[in-house]
């Protein structure tokens, strides 16, 4: 499993969600100018990554399927 290329691409693609939601509950955690400035940019970021990662999710299930 881990030698295959799309599950790893899988794997980081839900890695940098995970950063990205991380740090913006770090952001609202913490508050101040930085989560003034940068919470509703990094909130947007972490959409368009969890939407890339869930294609990636139903591709590879898609093509280890028989698809």
């Amino acid at each position: 499993m881990f030698d295959d290329p799309l599950f790893l691409l899988v794997v980081v693609a839900v890695a940098i969600v995970a950063i990205i939601l991380l740090t913006g509950i770090g952001g609202f955690a913490k508050g101040g100018e930085f989560n003034k400035k940068h919470a509703n940019r990094i909130m947007r970021y972490r959409i368009y990554a969890q939407a890339v990662a869930i294609a990636l999710i139903l591709l590879y299930v898609w093509l280890r399927r028989g698809g």
